[in-house]
């Protein structure tokens, strides 16, 4: 095989000008690639042809091969490829992976850092380990048996880490015939369950890793296939845009005091832009000042961004220690002691509820407790796992669990999937120093256990007020009642909201809406879209509607409130008599078609996960006092349906 032009032109260059070889070299774009599958769906091997066609293995390591593949060989050939990064004895022993592999190597236009991961259940945390610093996910299928269950307990744990591009590779192509027909099998089954799953780019590409076909050179045999090679796109994939370079996040590492005369702070940027002259705080203690001067390897600066190792020093003397972190004065994380976080156990001795563990968030190491594990998650179905028993109070190796960590000092911290930075921790054995477990944070606020039964303070008594129902509603000329708007996104609710809430007024009755987006902004944004943080969202506003309707305020809420149970636990704290369902019963297809806020357009491209008909369930009113489809009436009209109800009731006395 001839050598590839870029080899000849980098050997030419190395011998005339080394100093500009280096340069091109450093200054090259660095890919991290995670590789993952089921047992033998060929990861190794892949990995072995790539750097075996693109003229990356010493001669000495060929040999080496060479001699192993007589004896380890799975290939019935002389050369496997696996075998270049079948490290272990162990591995070549049984033919598969065990530990994480890494392989360096570059081309002219990349450099790459590629994880080998291992495909069995038990060695989950080796995965996660490999992914957690991956840009790409490089998920392997065999065409014989297309997507199984570990394709998907892969590519979920590959979504849970935030990795954003795929490319999934259906190898051994040329044990199905390359066959056409089975590859658009595959591709469809995959697209089918990876919807809710948060990947931003997915690319499919038929191959034969042993062969090497499509795998550096395009494959006669599957001539049907136009798209690129798996080298070709690796090269050419964009992930520039994948670094969070908006949240400013810079975590002190160390203070520098080489003198009297100069107080610097180092460490590495975690993400975003930070320039001379910006204003910044410092975490926790919300102290500001400005950036002075920023110092690199090679002197001074005038901006820095993430990734890069600096010093920074500030035009005021605050206080400033390692593990604080400087942000900026107007674009502040979240600071607390307490959040959800799904973790990857990973020791034998099991993860306790209740019980001490060191959290190294950035760079700082808190003390903490597991408080809580709300649940376990079953990797292979990517759903909660219903065969544990309703309370979790451990975590066994290589399981994920979503769990409630409360710290004895606050942290500055995001979630993970806006910032890998500043949105995972690990969790440290106190007395062995081992680390034992990873977390992602997903939520900077707990639903804690018995949301919406007892309260956690007991020393409380309930007050009468010496105003009666009764007082008010003479007052007032109505009753306090709650019109609750349930339907799906796009279906209407929010126009017969307004409808209604302007016809009462015009009526002279106080009346006021709980809208679903605007309740988030500010009494729920601490809530997310999980089914325990739907039914606490539901569950604060029902709390909140209960106590306008005691003032004898009509409330209007318009809400998808997606599940039966959270709608009946509403209707108990606001009461039978006071609580009237709508269902604004208006087809998906019709709600997709309106898409007033572009959601189902980004859900179903997998932007938006866990949403409400496309990912997520809706569980449609059994017995609504009223039901209406917006396709067949007007705003108006339905307005005038629910306040004839309304006087049915007895709820409008005035007029």
């Amino acid at each position: 095989m001839s050598e590839p032009t870029y080899k000849i032109q980098e050997e030419e260059l190395i011998r005339s000008d080394i100093a500009e070889y280096l340069n091109r070299h450093e200054t090259k774009d660095l890919l991290r690639i995670l590789t993952c599958g089921s047992v033998d769906d060929g990861k190794s091997t892949l990995i072995g042809r790539l750097l075996y066609d693109s003229h990356m293995i010493y001669e000495d390591q060929l040999e080496k091969v060479a001699k192993d593949s007589k004896v380890y060989g799975t290939t019935d050939e002389d050369f496997d490829p696996a075998l270049l990064t079948d490290g272990l004895k162990a591995e070549r022993e049984q033919g598969i992976t065990i530990d994480v592999a890494y392989r360096y190597f570059s081309t002219d236009k990349r450099k790459f850092i590629i994880s080998d991961c291992p495909g069995h259940e038990q060695y989950t945390r080796n995965m996660a380990t490999g992914a957690s610093t991956c840009n790409l996910a490089t998920i392997l299928i065999d065409a014989r048996y297309g997507v199984i269950t570990q394709t998907k307990r892969h590519s979920f744990i590959c979504s849970l880490l935030g990795i954003k591009h795929v490319v999934v590779a259906v190898n051994k192509m040329d044990l199905v015939d390359w066959s056409e027909e089975k590859y658009n099998e595959i591709v469809k089954d995959y697209n089918a369950f990876v919807s809710r799953l948060g990947f931003s780019d997915i690319h499919f590409i038929p191959m034969s890793a042993l062969k090497g076909d499509n795998v550096v050179d395009h494959s006669e045999n599957l001539a049907w296939y136009d798209g690129p090679t798996f080298l070709h796109h690796l090269e050419n994939v964009n992930i520039s845009t994948d670094r969070n370079l908006i949240d400013m996040r810079f975590p002190v590492q160390y203070v520098l005091r080489p003198n009297l005369d100069f107080r610097g702070f180092s460490g590495t940027m975690a993400s975003g832009v930070v320039r001379v002259g910006d204003a910044v705080a410092s975490l926790p203690s919300r102290q500001t000042s400005k950036i002075k001067e920023i110092y690199g390897p090679d002197g001074t600066m005038q901006e820095a961004f993430a990734g890069q190792a600096i010093t920074v020093t500030l035009e005021h003397e605050i206080d400033v220690s390692r593990g604080n972190m400087l942000v900026p004065v107007n674009n502040v994380p979240h600071i607390g002691n307490e959040f959800e976080a799904m973790v990857v156990w990973m020791h034998e001795g099991a993860a306790e509820a209740g019980k001490s563990y060191l959290i190294k968030h950035t760079s700082a190491i808190v003390p903490g407790v597991l408080s809580d594990i709300r649940y376990k998650v079953d990797v292979n179905s990517m759903k909660r796992d219903k065969n544990v028993e309703e309370t979790v109070t451990s975590l066994e190796l290589n399981e994920i669990g979503r769990c409630h960590i409360t710290l004895h000092r606050p942290i500055a911290f995001d979630p993970y999937d806006k910032n890998h930075g500043t949105g995972a921790f690990i969790m440290v054995d106190r007395l062995s120093n081992v680390t034992i477990g990873a977390g992602m944070i997903v939520d900077r606020i707990v639903s804690k256990p018995g949301h919406g039964k007892d309260p956690v303070s007991r020393n409380i008594v309930k007050s009468e007020s010496l105003v009666s129902a009764d007082d008010r509603a003479k007052l007032l000329g109505q009753k306090g009642a709650t019109i609750w708007l349930t339907g799906l996104s796009g279906s209407g609710k929010s126009t017969v909201a307004q409808q209604l809430e302007k016809e009462l007024m015009a009526q002279g009755h106080l009346c006021y809406i709980l809208d679903g987006d605007n309740v988030r902004h500010g009494l729920n944004r601490d809530l997310g879209f999980s089914m325990e943080d739907r039914k606490e969202n539901i569950r604060r506003i029902a709390e909140v509607a209960a106590l306008m309707n005691n003032a004898g305020i009509i409330v209007i809420t318009s809400f998808i409130s997606p599940y039966i149970s959270d709608r009946a636990a509403a209707r108990e704290v606001i009461g039978d008599d006071a609580f009237v369902e709508v269902f604004i019963d208006t087809p998906l297809e019709i709600c997709e078609q309106r898409d007033p806020k572009g959601l189902y357009k980004k859900a179903r491209t997998g932007e938006i996960q866990q949403f409400t008909g496309i990912s997520d369930p809706y569980e449609p009113p059994q017995d609504a006092e009223l039901s209406m489809d917006t396709q067949n009436i007007e705003p108006d009209a339905a307005a005038s349906l629910i306040i004839d109800d309304l006087k049915s009731r007895g709820v409008l006395t005035k007029g």
